[in-house]
């Protein structure tokens, strides 16, 4: 972009200069043709007009030659603004999901040390054990398995408000549940009815942040 510029307004330059030219032999003409016009024959008063008319012939073209340098360089800048403009914008809506990653991260990290940190109920604690039966309310008793319980049914069950969270639901742990293999997993652990499980997968599963996170590296 910048060589471009430069280029062009080298040659806008070049043709003032060359029309600058021209009109100092005009003006040594008409000087020429003034002050010798009753002693010049018919012939040479036709040449030095001759030459005059083509001198102006040639200022008009390096005008036009100008004009579209000029207007060559307008675009070329007009384009490389727009195209600031489209990366700039790309950036800010960058700025704005990676803030919107980062607050998501903050609140779901703190739920998930509130269930790492408890020793003593049978919510979900290591990925050493992937799948769990858990229901409302266990942190206090054993637990039960209350097989396939569906997502809206735990709305229904009575739930202590200081119980923890997990899941892309955000709702208290309930039937079965599977751990997600990143370590680095902000959420942890999920219900199967959430992520579209009916049996426990084998070898290794990521939730579906951490797929498009992998993905995307």
């Amino acid at each position: 972009m910048p060589f471009e510029l430069q280029r062009n307004f080298n040659l806008m330059r070049d043709l003032d200069q060359r029309t600058e030219d021209l009109k100092g032999q005009i003006d040594s003409l008409a000087k020429e043709y003034t002050a010798n016009a009753r002693t010049l024959s018919s012939e040479q008063k036709l040449s030095i007009l001759r030459q005059i008319q083509q001198s102006y012939s040639k200022c008009k073209e390096f005008g036009d030659d100008k004009v579209q340098l000029a207007m060559q360089t307008y675009e070329m800048v007009d384009k490389h603004i727009r195209r600031l403009d489209t990366d700039l914008a790309r950036f800010e809506a960058d700025l704005k999901e990676k803030q919107i990653e980062s607050t998501d991260y903050d609140s779901t990290s703190s739920k998930g040390k509130k269930m790492k940190s408890s020793d003593e109920d049978g919510s979900p604690k290591s990925a050493q054990k992937k799948v769990k039966l858990l229901q409302p309310g266990e942190f206090n008793s054993p637990a039960t398995n209350f097989g396939n319980v569906h997502p809206s049914d735990v709305l229904d069950m009575p739930v202590d408000p200081n119980e923890p969270t997990y899941c892309l639901c955000h709702q208290v742990s309930y039937g079965e549940m599977i751990g997600c293999d990143n370590t680095d997993c902000s959420i942890e652990w999920f219900h199967f009815a959430c992520v579209g499980l009916t049996t426990k997968p084998r070898g290794k599963w990521y939730c579906p942040r951490c797929s498009q996170d992998r993905k995307r590296k």
